[in-house]
């Protein structure tokens, strides 16, 4: 048997049982809508708040630190001056994420609805902090494209056996019980970022220096010299932080 002068030497079947249909969720449903312009363009937010915007998407496992670093770093970005938020996992889902739970379509919209807030922030012009598992790369691929040229991804990196091992929640020990299901990197996947713009690894450094390490990248990707004072702070700053274990 052959399909188009080619042998047929292997079958198999695509299972995407873990995988969302996302389709419905970008789908815009209400007719008779046009988009209003703002009359502020985004250098002159950039200017006001001496600072550019953006979107620093902390993207790894549970117990990996992303919100222990992410509270860090709004607070030392804060301390220079900076207008800046954390939009935090377990936080959005007291709230505008309430409804959902952890099956692949409901993590799908929960990146969605999300990123939709964080480019809301970032257009505000301020510098908005993500600390989400988020788990598969078309979620974060889809976020990327709704504001392309103000979205840092950063792979904030540990193993299961690390995170495992820290286990800050308790998360991991359920899990393993069978109490919680679909739980990140035991019995759900967990997609690498392949081309993150920063890697944090919270398993081979303190949390001293991969907090100076996103303060760093914060200073150099969204900083205005001319017109931000204190740059030179930024290492004290970090430093001087209160947590002294990545937890998330």
């Amino acid at each position: 048997m052959s399909v188009e002068n080619y042998d047929i030497v292997g079958g198999g079947l695509v299972d995407l049982k873990s995988y969302a249909d996302q389709r419905p969720n970008v789908t815009i449903k209400s007719t008779n809508i046009t988009r209003v312009a703002h009359r502020v363009p985004m250098e002159k937010r950039w200017e006001t708040n001496g600072h550019k915007s953006g979107i620093l998407w902390l993207t790894g496992l549970s117990g990996s630190g992303k919100s222990t670093l992410a509270f860090a770093l709004e607070q030392n970005l804060h301390r220079l001056g900076y207008q800046v938020y954390v939009l935090d996992g377990d936080n959005m889902r007291h709230g505008l994420c309430a409804d959902l739970g952890f099956s692949p379509e409901d993590r799908a919209e929960n990146i969605r609805r999300v990123g939709e807030v964080a480019g809301v922030f970032a257009r505000a012009g301020m510098l908005v902090i993500t600390a989400f598992i988020s788990p598969y790369r078309d979620d974060r691929r889809n976020v990327r494209k709704m504001e392309p040229e103000m979205f840092h991804e950063v792979y904030v990196k540990a193993s299961v056996d690390v995170c495992e091992q820290r286990d800050p929640k308790g998360l991991y020990k359920k899990a393993r019980e069978g109490q919680i299901k679909e739980f990140t990197g035991i019995s759900a996947p967990y997609e690498e970022p392949l081309s993150a713009e920063l890697v944090v690894d919270t398993a081979s450094n303190s949390f001293e220096d991969c907090l100076v390490c996103l303060m760093d990248y914060v200073e150099q990707k969204f900083g205005m010299a001319p017109v931000r004072e204190g740059s030179t702070k930024v290492r004290s700053v970090a430093v001087a932080a209160t947590a002294t274990t990545p937890a998330d």
